[in-house]
């Protein structure tokens, strides 16, 4: 056995030839090769070769608490001594599942009444879709069903959920979105028609095309629609002045739910435990995953509102029980996790670090980048931050998509020892790193992502790509 391990091939080889990675160029991570990463430790990831980032991307927007937290890995390998697994299907349950359930109501904005357990977000945006359809059929309102969400947004990737999200990457080749899904516009401010638009006019023409799209579909037929706080990997977008506001209007004027997907947003990412709670939304259903449980292990939730509860019961006394579930949902080691997690949020004073540190760095941001002629916008809230490129600045023009900016900038970020996320379609660096950071560790990420915008620049003038 020695000897062959010792004649297997290197880990990049091995990688190539067993897995299919997701939202990948497969053709191009043949040539050339994953990276892999070995070790991880508070907010810096080291590969293979002892290369070290710094992750300014929290993982996949999930390492809340940032990595190594030994007591969260206690926690886990004490439950799974005590118990390793038990389900929640026919009436079943556990303490850690109990206790996580009052916790996420205690913090939850609103007038929720419920938890169901799932394990991803998308899996989780799937449960939300089948609940809202199943509460207008114990309604008797067996037409409304469609549910609009909004272009640019990311819900998930999974049947549902994939098409909820508004990115032909998720749809194309698929055959998604799926009947009953619907999209409206994207509240990307930067991007308005109309330069001179203030922030309030343009909520309030989205509101209008909102408005107008649920009576062109015929109000008795649409059900739901869906938004997170703040636009993650659709860029880092927050909603113009008065959005939400106007949004609601229309919502409750056509009796129309409203799904907030707190995935990103949800457990201090914009200095609250809920970004819902920064803007006065009041959801029927709220999404939960990633922060849940800092991603040390797999968990998400939907929250269900008094009133969507209530319809629930009644309808089970004339139907079969609640026929939709997931074999780990729930699961004992993920809920001590989550409670682990959410008590260093809570004991380190996270929620107040994102508000100061993310405050701080916007400020170093706009120092470092407010006058460069190749970042057209700047924005964020909390530990959500982006730098967006325009290839004109001036009239706010961007890069076309087949120039693959933002993805060539986040190489030369790998290069430089930092990690971003991009965006779909957009040439976009967003910054979200775990909420333990420090202003020390601010000025360490942005020195980097300036040595990466200033490397590109320089690549795509010579290229004749930009004249900046």
């Amino acid at each position: 056995m020695k000897g062959l391990r010792e004649n297997r091939p290197p880990l990049a080889e091995r990688d190539k030839a067993a897995i299919l990675h997701p939202f990948t160029v497969l053709a191009d991570h043949l040539e050339t090769g994953p990276r892999i990463i070995a070790a991880a430790d508070r907010i810096t990831l080291t590969d293979d070769s002892g290369k070290r980032y710094l992750d300014a991307a929290s993982g996949l927007w999930c390492v809340n608490v940032g990595y190594g937290r030994g007591e969260i890995a206690d926690a886990a390998a004490e439950q799974m001594r005590a118990l390793s697994f038990a389900h929640s299907f026919g009436s079943c349950s556990h303490e850690p599942a109990i206790r996580l359930a009052e916790r996420l109501l205690e913090l939850a904005p609103g007038n929720m009444a419920r938890v169901f357990f799932g394990n991803s977000g998308s899996d989780a945006n799937d449960t939300q879709i089948k609940l809202v359809w199943l509460y207008n059929n114990l309604l008797g309102r067996p037409k409304k069903k469609k549910i609009i969400a909004r272009r640019g947004a990311y819900h998930g990737a999974s049947l549902g959920a994939g098409s909820l999200t508004g990115h032909a990457t998720v749809h194309d080749g698929f055959d998604l979105p799926i009947a009953n899904i619907l999209h409206t516009d994207c509240p990307d401010y930067h991007r308005r028609a109309d330069p001179a638009q203030s922030e309030r006019a343009f909520s309030d023409m989205l509101a209008a095309k909102l408005d107008a799209l649920i009576e062109a579909e015929d109000a008795a037929t649409v059900a739901a629609f869906i938004a997170e706080p703040v636009m993650g990997a659709g860029g880092v977008i927050p909603p113009p002045e008065g959005y939400f506001e106007a949004i609601t209007r229309v919502l409750g004027k056509h009796d129309v739910l409203f799904i907030a997907d707190e995935v990103i947003t949800g457990f201090g990412r914009i200095g609250h435990w809920f970004g819902s709670e920064a803007f006065g939304i009041e959801p029927d259903l709220i999404t939960l995953a990633k922060g849940m449980t800092s991603a040390y292990l797999p968990m998400s939730a939907c929250l269900i509102a008094q009133e969507i509860w209530e319809v629930l019961v009644e309808g089970s006394k004339r139907m079969a029980p609640f026929g939709h579930g997931f074999t780990t949902a729930g699961h004992p080691v993920a809920a001590v996790t989550a409670l682990k997690n959410i008590e260093i949020i809570e004991r380190e004073g996270l929620l107040e670090n994102a508000r100061t540190v993310g405050g701080y760095l916007r400020e170093r941001l706009e120092d470092v980048f407010g006058d460069h002629p190749l970042i057209g916008d700047i924005r964020g809230l909390g530990l959500m931050a982006a730098i967006e490129l325009d290839a004109d600045k001036g009239r706010r023009r961007p890069f076309g998509p087949e120039l693959k900016v933002g993805s060539r900038l986040g190489q030369c970020c790998w290069e430089e020892g930092l990690i971003v996320r991009g965006a779909l379609d957009k040439s976009v660096a967003a910054l979200a790193p775990p909420l333990v950071v420090s202003e020390r560790d601010v000025d360490a990420i942005v020195e980097r992502l300036v040595r990466a915008v200033d490397k590109l620049a320089q690549s795509l003038r010579a290229e004749g790509l930009w004249a900046g």
